[in-house]
């Protein structure tokens, strides 16, 4: 029997206690082991007389245990405790109270109340109600009746030895192979032409894991998902009782080979459709949502057929003046035991309606009677959903909307023929009306150029731009600035006004020129390429220009007073504005001019350009231009050298410095002429976003009236191309065939666009 003892302590009346509950920890928690020397390590407990020596072994050195901070360090533990001192504290001195008193203290405390003499102890039945100071382990509760339990004997203690984890490394990472097996799907294949196989094929997840996995549950969690991928394209293509088991097969395992997955599909009866319901008021012209629902009695109940067919529906009623239509739930009923289903589909059509009026609301950059402006249709004409879209599209080319929404609503307005006008509902939400632009190049004999501008696109509304621009350059300098209303009365209809003053120094010519301009056009836009585009205006130039005297022998500097009329029209039928790789262009420019230079003379400026493109595959496209010029009604000593033709350069014919061919005065310099004739080709190889060009030019100007298409000049070279979403990045470089003295045998050009 274990007798716990209470005497004197520092840590007064919970001493016991304490001890109690360390004594019975430490005697469950360790088993009998040799009896080693006594040390640091060592604890012993006392049972009756014996010892028990109950030891606790210390880590081996190599064990890796992990670094234990103390909660509270031992020197702030040290100074937290107050010292122990009887003379200031008498009742350390005084001997412990006896059970009986400790209880019935207690008791008064609880009850705030102090007990009497011989009264029954007040905890019930205390277990040292009997006097005895000395208590056994007998005398306590039956809830503690594990406290009278005897010790088990010394010998039936095991100790078992701790084991220190070593510091694991890094596993080896190890596959599972497999392949898969899909069986019973010949006869679907067979009436879908493997449709379906390619769309498993695509879309599981076995074949994305290219044979191979971390383990056998992660190939099991694969198969599942792909036995519910096979059954869900078995429902979309009709067979709607469809049995797919999977499993997987290990017999191969043992001679090295890899797992099977195996999907086995019994897909059952194919349905079709028995009958295809619509159920709609009637429409006008009769009969258009069956004729648009493009599905068959008989044919396989097919899921994508099926939303095609709804969508075209859907699509065809706002077409043809249903702009309320919408299409209902669909409703199928299936019979197990044909095969056949019965396909219903309500729609509700709404009224038949014609374009009224427009209304817009939000953040506004113009109000309805310009959106009324951009819309392609006119009041009282049969509503088509596709003329709705259009206009969306013209609102997005303004590039004053950051966001913009288009639709339909009931205005309750009868038409005579009984159709109903519906409003035309714009909402607007005014984007930043302010563009900072730039671009820059480089050319042989041209030099650096460098042009930039600022433009408020809606400063004068609606559309009424003003844009300040300014060029800075190695052989040009100049500033200007332009009015330019777009949808100028009309879509697609651009009124400009423009003033601008430049200096010019070429190896031709050297001027200051003040011009002012005012012209209508319709040009197409990379947002919206036109077919045909169009421009007309007037043009008044000052300009002083410095032009070789041949009576003098030398450059003199003369005044010209230029007034004229201008007229363009363009042919578009490529596929893109910027980057062309089908279709052709054709351009024809005309420019009556009258010039005062001591006289008056009046001469015609005329140009065509023609250019072509055709593919080849995904990366190759071969393209040509052609160029004729010409000048009647002058002689060239009365037209001013910046009037004149000239050729060479980057976008001319490229191996010569910018407006190096042509005529020249006794010093090699050009002096332009009246006619010229130009041609180009070029291979282009497109791979990802680069691209390399190969090309021959050949060109001439002359002094004649009419291009002579004699000593014709060529150049050829390579270029590169950075394809951006604003257009390529041009770098070319070429050299002159058969090249002359003063000629440069490396010529180079750097723009944005294609050559042409």
């Amino acid at each position: 029997m274990v007798r716990i003892g209470f005497g004197s302590t520092g840590y007064g009346r919970l001493a016991g206690p304490v001890l109690l509950a360390i004594s019975l920890a430490v005697g469950t928690a360790h088993a009998r082991a040799p009896e080693p020397e006594a040390g640091p390590e060592e604890v012993r407990a006392t049972a009756d007389s014996e010892s028990l020596p109950l030891y606790i072994p210390p880590p081996p050195p190599e064990a890796n245990l992990p670094e234990v901070e103390p909660i509270i360090p031992y020197e702030e533990f040290e100074s937290e405790v107050p010292e122990l001192d009887a003379e200031d504290d008498p009742e350390l001195d005084r001997p412990l109270e006896s059970i009986e008193e400790f209880e019935r203290r207690l008791a008064a405390e609880e009850a705030d109340a102090e007990p009497t003499e011989g009264q029954a102890p007040p905890l019930g039945d205390p277990a040292l109600a009997d006097g005895d100071a000395v208590e056994e382990i007998g005398d306590a509760p039956i809830r503690d009746a594990e406290l009278t339990r005897p010790l088990p004997p010394i010998e039936d203690f095991r100790v078992e030895a701790v084991d220190f984890t070593e510091e694991a490394g890094d596993p080896e990472t190890v596959e599972v192979a497999y392949r898969i097996e899909v069986d019973g799907l010949r006869e679907a294949d067979r009436q879908t032409g493997t449709g379906m196989r390619d769309m498993f094929n695509s879309l599981s997840a076995l074949r994305s894991g290219d044979g191979k996995a971390a383990n056998i549950a992660m190939i099991t969690a694969r198969l599942e998902e792909d036995g519910e991928l096979m059954r869900t394209i078995l429902l979309s293509e009709g067979w709607y009782d469809p049995q797919v088991t999977t499993r997987i097969d290990f017999s191969g395992r043992g001679e090295g080979g890899p797992l099977v997955a195996v999907i086995d599909v019994k897909p059952g009866k194919r349905f079709s459709f028995s009958g295809i319901v619509v159920n709609a008021g009637p429409t006008e012209p009769p009969g258009i949502i069956r004729d648009q629902l493009a599905l068959k009695v008989g044919e396989p109940i097919v899921a994508e057929r099926v939303q095609g067919a709804e969508a075209q529906v859907a699509v065809a009623l706002p077409q043809q003046g249903y702009p309320f239509a919408e299409v209902g739930q669909r409703d199928l009923l299936l019979d197990r035991e044909t095969g056949e289903g019965l396909y219903t589909l309500p729609v509700e059509t709404g009224p038949r309606s014609r374009f009224g009026g427009f209304m817009t609301e939000g953040d506004l950059a113009f109000d309805a009677g310009h959106v009324g402006v951009l819309a392609r249709f006119e009041r009282g004409e049969l509503y088509d959903s596709r003329m709705i879209d259009d206009l969306r599209k013209a609102l997005i080319a303004t590039g004053l909307l950051s966001t913009v929404a288009v639709e339909p609503r009931r205005s309750g307005e009868q038409a005579e023929d009984g159709t109903e006008y519906a409003t035309v509902f714009v909402r607007q939400e005014a984007g930043p009306p302010r563009t900072i632009a730039g671009s820059a190049g480089y050319g042989t004999g041209e030099g650096f150029r460098l042009e930039g501008s600022w433009t408020h696109r809606n400063m004068f509304p609606p559309e009424g731009a003003l844009i300040v621009h300014g060029v800075a350059g190695t052989s040009e300098q100049g500033a200007g600035v332009t009015f330019r209303r777009s949808n100028a009365g009309k879509r697609d209809r651009t009124f400009e006004i423009a003033a601008e003053a430049l200096h010019s120094t070429f190896d031709a010519y050297s001027a200051y020129t003040g011009r002012l301009a005012a012209r209508i056009s319709r040009d197409s836009t990379p947002i919206w390429q036109k077919r045909i585009t169009y421009a007309f205006g007037v043009m008044a130039l000052a300009t002083a220009e410095k032009d070789f005297d041949f009576d003098k022998g030398a450059r003199n500097r003369r005044t010209y007073y230029i007034a004229g009329l201008n007229g363009q029209l363009g042919l578009d039928y490529s596929d893109d504005l910027l980057d062309p790789t089908e279709g052709f262009r054709v351009t024809a420019l005309i420019e009556p001019e009258g010039a005062i230079n001591g006289g008056f003379n009046a001469y015609v400026r005329s140009r065509i350009d023609a250019s072509g493109y055709l593919s080849f595959g995904d990366s190759f496209v071969a393209a040509g231009r052609v160029r004729l010029g010409s000048i009647q009604g002058a002689d060239r000593a009365e037209i001013a050298p910046s009037r004149r033709f000239y050729s060479g350069g980057g976008g001319s014919v490229r191996g010569y410095a910018y407006q190096a061919l042509g005529p020249q005065d006794p010093n090699g310099d050009p002096i332009g002429g009246r006619s010229l004739n130009e041609a180009a080709a070029e291979l282009r190889y497109r791979f990802g976003n680069y691209g390399v060009v190969g090309f021959v030019d050949v060109g001439q100007s002359y002094a004649d009236t009419m291009p002579q298409f004699s000593d014709l000049r060529f150049g050829a070279g390579i270029g590169g191309r950075f394809y951006t979403n604003f257009g390529p990045i041009r770098v070319d470089v070429a050299t002159p065939l058969d090249r002359r003295p003063g000629e440069s045998r490396i010529n180079l050009y750097v723009s944005i666009g294609q050559a042409f």
